[in-house]
């Protein structure tokens, strides 16, 4: 109830002072039928005459008819950086990664400021701070009452591990975590709940895209397919033991720093001494790179993507350039060994179909 409390479903409140204008607007330019459309009252305005004086208003009620329409349609975030600030495995980029996420989501996505909610130790609520319990009741609040045609976004930035699986759900026989800022004393979130808070409860129409920057993170929400990259083919990844981890019609897509078994790199060898997720900042740079060559629109596809950000790992290993990595700091001398991994509820066409979120 806590993130429910910070945004005050400000969004639906937006929805019903439009309605409360279009119904103004027409009142005062002639008749006006209501008609119910799922949850919704949609205004369409009849002018018998339209060249009168109140033309204009008819107009106006039109264009709070499509606003409207356009509010059912929910582009909902949730980012979590964990930061483990006053513990032993502090890392220092996360907060960064939180910030350009929100900036990329806002300015390059046109998510709505007040439907994106940020889990932080930087926050001043104690419902922010990415306790497990938070984290957990903030991902109910992603995807509570879904519906066709949302775009619902999950971003972590922080701590993974992994641990032997017992249920025999898992290929490799290990179970992936994320580990929220107190994770000593209260757990790790595992792959089995991720999927079970988010990627389960998504309907016909809603895509969800999970952005996971941490070490074994590469089946993090547990979904039944995963991408080679060498083979350009999906592989399966259905639970051995036929458990249920796909959605109720939705489509989920995450793409994780690293396969199951690598780590990811909190670094500044990609910007000047700044120091970011490896796999974000990268995917961030190429997709405003790519807006910025196509007049603000998203031309890249999943498989591009991907491979922008390869490329670029390859190239900065090659060179020596690296911070440390997470967790297990200066293992790799100064080599990024991480793989970014996409994977999906469902297959698709990767080098076909637009990112967009």
């Amino acid at each position: 109830m806590g993130c429910e409390r910070k945004l005050a479903f400000q969004g639906q409140r937006r929805m019903l002072s439009i309605q409360r204008q279009a119904i103004f607007w027409a009142s005062q330019s002639g008749s006006t039928d209501i008609v119910l459309e799922g949850d919704c009252q949609v205004l369409i305005q009849e002018l018998n005459n339209p060249g009168d004086c109140f033309s204009n208003c008819g107009l106006i009620v039109v264009v709070l008819v499509l606003l409207n329409m356009m509010e059912i349609k929910w582009k909902r975030a949730l980012l979590c950086g964990v930061s483990y600030k006053k513990g032993k495995h502090r890392l220092s980029g996360t907060i960064n990664d939180v910030t350009n996420v929100r900036d990329l989501l806002i300015n390059t996505f046109q998510f709505r400021p007040e439907n994106i909610l940020v889990l932080s130790e930087e926050e001043s609520e104690a419902n922010l701070i990415p306790t497990k319990n938070n984290i957990i009741e903030a991902l109910k609040w992603l995807v509570k009452d879904n519906k066709d045609g949302d775009s619902l976004v999950f971003y972590f930035s922080g701590h993974g591990l992994r641990q032997p699986d017992f249920s025999d759900d898992e290929i490799d026989g290990f179970d992936e975590t994320i580990c929220p800022v107190d994770f000593m004393e209260a757990g790790m979130i595992l792959d089995n709940d991720i999927n079970k808070l988010i990627v389960s409860p998504l309907k016909e129409g809603v895509t969800l895209h999970a952005i996971v920057d941490s070490c074994h993170s590469g089946t993090i929400l547990d979904l039944e397919y995963i991408y080679d990259r060498q083979q350009k083919a999906w592989a399966n990844n259905h639970s051995p033991s036929g458990r249920f981890k796909s959605t109720k019609g939705g489509l989920a897509i995450s793409i994780s720093a690293c396969n199951d078994a690598e780590f990811a790199a909190d670094t500044s060898a990609f910007s000047s001494g700044k120091m970011n997720g490896a796999m974000t900042y990268l995917m961030i740079d190429a997709i405003r790179k790519e807006f910025a060559n196509n007049n603000n629109n998203s031309m890249i596809t999943y498989g591009h993507l991907i491979d922008k950000i390869y490329s670029q790992i390859d190239e900065v290993s090659r060179t020596g350039c690296l911070g440390n990595a997470r967790l297990i700091r200066g293992i790799f001398g100064k080599r990024i060994i991480q793989k970014p991994q996409l994977s999906s509820s469902q297959p698709f066409p990767v080098y076909e179909r637009l990112f967009k979120l």
